[in-house]
This record gives C-alpha cells, structure tokens and sequence, in this order.
C-alpha cells in the first residue's frame, strides 16, 4: 500500500545510518535504512556487542528486523520484542528517530 502523500513529501529518499545505544551498559548498534516515498526499502542492523550473549542477541535481530520493517512507512516503525531480543529494539527504535531526523524536510 503507497503512503498517504504527505508522508511521501516528508522524508527525502536516500540512505541514512545512526547507532541507537540501550540498556545500562550502554550497548549499541548501527542502523542503515533506505528511504523511498517515506517508506523503508532496506534496513541493515550491525551489532557491535562484546559479550557473547548480547552478540547473539543482537545478530539475532538483526537477521529478523528486515521482514518487520521493510515496505512499511518510516512512522510507522516501533520495534518491540523480537528473535528473543528484548533490549537491542529500544536500541532500533533509537536510531530509527534519529533517521527520520536525518531525513526530515
């Protein structure tokens, strides 16, 4: 389904990239989305987590996030509980904001 025109208008297309820090450690990953039309067309997450569990947790989200958020409005992107990952999502979202700053016309 297209996005309402004004969103199109909203956001500029392109490529944007920002790291969402979480949690108390901080932990934090790198978000890189494609914009067209105000909606998302790629999203690559990279983890940068030291501790084997919390690597895990993050390669696992990052593996899942594309099918959630790929062909959806860039506002309409919230992250909750996925592939297990309670925490690396609030790091997601973070970033996510920070691209629909970026992006902002």
């Amino acid at each position: 389904m297209p996005a309402p025109q004004s969103q199109r208008n909203r956001y500029a297309d392109g490529t944007y990239t920002a790291t969402g820090q979480y949690g108390g450690g901080p932990s934090f990953i790198t978000v890189k989305a494609t914009l067209a039309n105000g909606v998302i067309t790629a999203v690559e997450v990279i983890p940068h987590a030291t501790v084997p569990r919390s690597l895990e947790l993050q390669r696992r989200f990052a593996a899942a996030v594309p099918r959630v958020v790929v062909g959806r409005p860039i506002d309409q992107v919230n992250v909750g509980k996925l592939a297990g990952s309670s925490n690396t999502p609030k790091g997601f979202n973070a970033a996510i904001r920070q691209i629909r700053d970026q992006a902002a016309r």
